[in-house]
């Protein structure tokens, strides 16, 4: 079992340790006994990670053998562009904010040398730049604008670039880091598929409660899937998992997204992939999505500022306006007069250059059809909160909110025209989990909207089908994988 430094020439690493083997890039990429499987784990320390350079090689081909190298070849690319890598760490700002602190100029460079830097003060900040990064020398550039630090830039530092003061911090910090006694982001060697459960143990409205975790989990582990809940400081850890499961509320300018992202670019089996929270998570999409394919939904208008004038005789009042990514009951209001039509209208525009306004359909309760991988999963009767007309009743001034109560129905109760609709509508938007939320009014059947990422609340969803919903999710995931990998569970 041995670990393989790989470097431009021999001479670039001046430490030995043992069950460390130092190579040279060529003959790593050349000599069959690199591929040997008694290499654990490849440490590219290369001069240059260009794209098709000998560093860049030395990567794939590690990645290729199952050798894990750091850096990984994803991390490679997403160290090209600086957009993403400050996406990436968008997640440390108050991490910054206090490490960086009492730093008088507003520019600032840390050298990170397997997540530790030469001031001991900065390793909490360090850790997490190499958790999400992961190459063994980092740069990272920051500045400070309008009183608040932020990433400029995180580069990788080639061997020969480490300054003369420095070199001997790296070596001792190379030592502790291959010797264990530095933490490293935990890897799992497990026989089996590992499934990772993405929640925020913060939300206060998560897609499942705590038991229905456990129900997955149970189910998970009856199917020959390990599970582990991560959380948002996860990120960099994707890629020792085989699927992501995401149970909490996407949006696309948040962490969930990123992770689907993340997860689909490393080949984990990821639901809901992130075509799925693009596409269900903008009302704009899917309002001009199915009226294309013949679906019903409530007589729609796409609203802009040169055509507010035509709500009214488009769609009268009440009418429902909708925010592109409302979610939640969040950014959906009804405007019952003119005057809070326009009012509501233009603080929606100020966020959005397109918003939603549809005809108010009053029911006493909403549809939901939970569909996964193109097949009925469960139905339910959402129930309007007590005295109101959603859901979900929002008290902003007291920052509360009443639900209303969910009746789980089995398949054969539910009108045939609900679950055909239903179906067709989650079709468009891919295989994935989906929500379908629909009205039924008289012999009108509309879509309300495609949620990616639905509830499943023990107690609520699952009233039919009990421990089987839990089951069926969990059989997608296994399944999914045998198909992705060839291996049987």
């Amino acid at each position: 079992m041995t670990i393989l430094v790989v470097v431009s020439t021999p001479k670039d690493w001046p430490l030995a340790m043992p069950d460390v083997c130092v190579v040279s890039a060529r003959d790593y990429l050349t000599d069959p006994a690199c591929a040997g499987h008694g290499v654990t784990q490849v440490f590219n320390l290369c001069r240059s990670y260009r794209y098709q350079s000998l560093g860049y090689y030395v990567s794939l081909l590690a990645e290729a053998r199952s050798q894990k190298p750091l850096p990984g070849v994803t991390t490679i690319e997403d160290l090209q562009s600086q957009n993403l890598v400050r996406l990436l760490t968008s997640d440390l700002h108050g991490l910054i904010q206090a490490a960086l602190a009492p730093i008088k100029s507003d520019t600032f460079t840390l050298s990170i040398y397997f997540g530790r830097n030469l001031a001991e003060r900065y390793d909490p900040l360090s850790r997490q730049i190499f958790n999400l990064l992961q190459a063994p020398f980092l740069q990272a550039n920051f500045v400070r604008k309008n009183d608040a630090w932020h990433v400029k830039s995180v580069t990788p530092i080639a061997i020969g670039e480490i300054p003369p003061p420095h070199q001997s911090f790296m070596i001792e910090a190379a030592r502790a880091y291959f010797s264990g006694r530095w933490p490293r982001p935990r890897r799992r060697y497990l026989p089996r598929f590992t499934l990772a459960i993405l929640r925020d143990p913060d939300n206060t409205q998560p897609a499942s409660n705590p038991a229905a975790i456990r129900k997955f989990e149970k189910a998970a582990r009856a199917l020959g899937l390990a599970t582990e809940i991560v959380g948002r400081q996860d990120l960099a850890r994707l890629p020792q998992f085989d699927a992501l499961f995401i149970r909490d509320n996407t949006f696309i300018n948040h962490y969930t997204y990123r992770f689907s992202r993340h997860a689909a670019a490393e080949g984990l089996v990821v639901i809901d992939d992130p075509v799925s929270i693009l596409r269900c998570n903008n009302k704009v999409y899917l309002a001009e999505l199915l009226p294309q394919h013949n679906i019903p939904i409530p007589k729609t208008l796409l609203v802009h500022r040169g055509n507010v004038q035509d709500i009214v005789p488009t769609l009268g009042l009440p009418c429902v306006l909708k925010q592109p990514d409302s979610c939640l009951s969040i950014g959906v209001v009804k405007a019952e007069t003119l005057e809070e039509l326009n009012a509501q209208v233009a603080h929606l525009l100020e966020k959005s250059e397109l918003i939603v306004a549809q005809e108010y359909l009053p029911t006493t309760f909403d549809w939901r059809v939970g569909i996964l991988d193109r097949r009925l999963l469960f139905v339910c009767k959402y129930h309007m909160a007590r005295g109101h007309w959603q859901i979900i009743h929002r008290d902003a001034e007291h920052d509360t909110y009443e639900e209303g109560p969910t009746t789980a129905v089995s398949l054969d109760e539910a009108p045939p025209d609900v679950l055909r609709t239903a179906l067709r509508a989650a079709n468009l938007i891919g295989d994935g989990f989906y929500g379908v939320d629909l009205k039924k009014v008289g012999e009108r059947c509309c879509v309300i909207e495609v949620n990616d990422n639905p509830n499943v609340d023990a107690g609520n969803e699952d009233g039919v089908l009990k421990d089987a919903l839990y089951h069926h999710v969990m059989d997608v995931f296994a399944t999914r994988l045998e198909h992705h990998t060839g291996r049987m569970t």
